[in-house]
Order: C-alpha cells, then sequence, then structure tokens
C-alpha cells in the first residue's frame, strides 16, 4: 500500500498550522469533495482533543468527518470508524488525547504527528482512494 497522505497530514500537524483534525481533514478534503477553507473550519473546535484533552484524539475525529462524507452509508461508516479506532487503540495504547499525551502518567504514548499518521493510514484501510 502506497500511502503517502499519511506523511502530508503528519507534515501539516508538525508545521503548527492544523490542529490534528485539520491535518487529516485537509489532506483527504479534495477526496471528499470539499476546500481546503470548509475542511481547515471543520476541524477548528477539536484542537487539543475533545473536550481539551479529556475528549478523543483529534486525528481520530478529522478520520470520523472523512469518513461521514465518504459517501459509506451509515452502517458502513460506523463500522468503519470502529475497524479504525481498535486499530489506533491496539497500535497506540489509549484513544484518549490526555492518555496518548501521557497527562496524567508522565509517560507519552505517542507524538501528534504520529497519531495523525496512524490514523490515516487506518482511514486508507478502510475506504480505498486511489
Amino acid at each position: 500500500m502506497n500511502n503517502i497522505r499519511k506523511y502530508e497530514a503528519a507534515e501539516k500537524k508538525r508545521s503548527g498550522k492544523y490542529n490534528c483534525a485539520q491535518a487529516v481533514i485537509c489532506t483527504y478534503c479534495d477526496k471528499v469533495g470539499i476546500d481546503e477553507e470548509t475542511a481547515r473550519e471543520l476541524g477548528n473546535a477539536f484542537a487539543v482533543g475533545m473536550g481539551n484533552m479529556e475528549g478523543t484524539c483529534g486525528a481520530l475525529i478529522g478520520v470520523g468527518i472523512i469518513l461521514g462524507l465518504s459517501g459509506k452509508s451509515k452502517v458502513e461508516a460506523i463500522q468503519g470508524m470502529r475497524r479504525i479506532m481498535n486499530n489506533f487503540q491496539e497500535r497506540n495504547g489509549a484513544t484518549q488525547c490526555k492518555l496518548l499525551k501521557g497527562i496524567e502518567s508522565g509517560k507519552v504514548l505517542r507524538e501528534c504527528p504520529d497519531c495523525v499518521a496512524d490514523a490515516c493510514e487506518f482511514l486508507e484501510e478502510v475506504l480505498d482512494f486511489d
């Protein structure tokens, strides 16, 4: 599988100009028929994880938004999201931002650009982008 977009998304996050959700959504906006400005706006509220690190990793939220816009049925989107969440949890040990960042434990499980790349990798396993 040639998944170059996961690296593009990780670089967007590293640039400091995108939060994790925006990095994912903007990387795939052309695949779901939205412009980059709209894509950025869709991800505005998801910086520092949902609820300021209390909730789901922003990269996973971004993947969910792309999945929802992909034209899959509701059932297919839910099943795809479950698969992505399970794969992400298995690889990284958590799906919650504060756990990934080690806020309480002091042990970082995964850095943000790597979370973005992982989420994109798993997205592309679910959606067949050319």
